[in-house]
């Protein structure tokens, strides 16, 4: 199930104008069921479930190898966490994100997007083009490294070297080969086990 609440003409209580601000601060005080996340998407707040118990497995194989290659003072999580991303007016939780262990001292209910290294989504059917546009396009002018886990397609590919225009380079491997993700990684990826039972 994915709920999108627009923002100036919503269903719910808040500003008329949906700005960004307006916007996250509804999004931090919702009660989203257990299970469920809230992220600010095109100028929607749209609530949907986490990821799919059958990918635990590749999620987890995944968080270990970035987090042995993580940069320095950088933590590697699952946890449902909110980055913000002001310029674009975005707020997304990844699915994993590897970020500075610093922007988690402050007080409040989300970081800033340019506290991450690296962030990594697992499509399904209801996020796929989410995951392939809308935070492509945002995270490819901030984060320095992007991985899309087509679970669909079964392959996985890299993205890296942020620019305000996007991301300059890419690579798509098939899972079970494996995937060089650049710096401030610096690994080949075994991709071994990524398929979803």
């Amino acid at each position: 199930m994915t709920t999108m609440i627009e923002g100036p003409a919503g269903a719910i209580d808040g500003p008329p104008e949906g700005s960004f601000a307006d916007m996250l601060r509804i999004v931090e005080e919702l009660d989203t069921p257990d299970g469920y996340k809230a992220e600010l998407i095109r100028g929607k707040i749209v609530v949907s479930p986490w990821s799919k118990l059958r990918y635990l497995r590749p999620m987890r194989r995944l968080r270990k190898q970035v987090e042995e290659h993580a940069p320095e003072g950088h933590v590697a999580e699952t946890s449902p966490f909110l980055f913000t991303f002001p310029a674009s007016a975005r707020g997304f939780g990844p699915d994993l994100f590897v970020a500075d262990e610093a922007a988690f001292e402050a007080d409040g209910r989300h970081a800033d997007g340019a506290a991450l290294s690296l962030v990594a989504e697992l499509t399904s059917v209801s996020t796929k083009d989410v995951d392939w546009l809308d935070k492509l396009d945002t995270y490819g002018r901030v984060v320095p490294v992007y991985l899309v886990l087509d679970m669909q397609a079964e392959e996985i590919t890299a993205f890296w070297d942020p620019s305000p225009k996007g991301y300059r380079s890419r690579t798509t491997v098939p899972f079970g080969e494996a995937l060089r993700v650049p710096e401030p990684f610096g690994f080949e990826l075994d991709t071994e086990g990524f398929v979803a039972q």
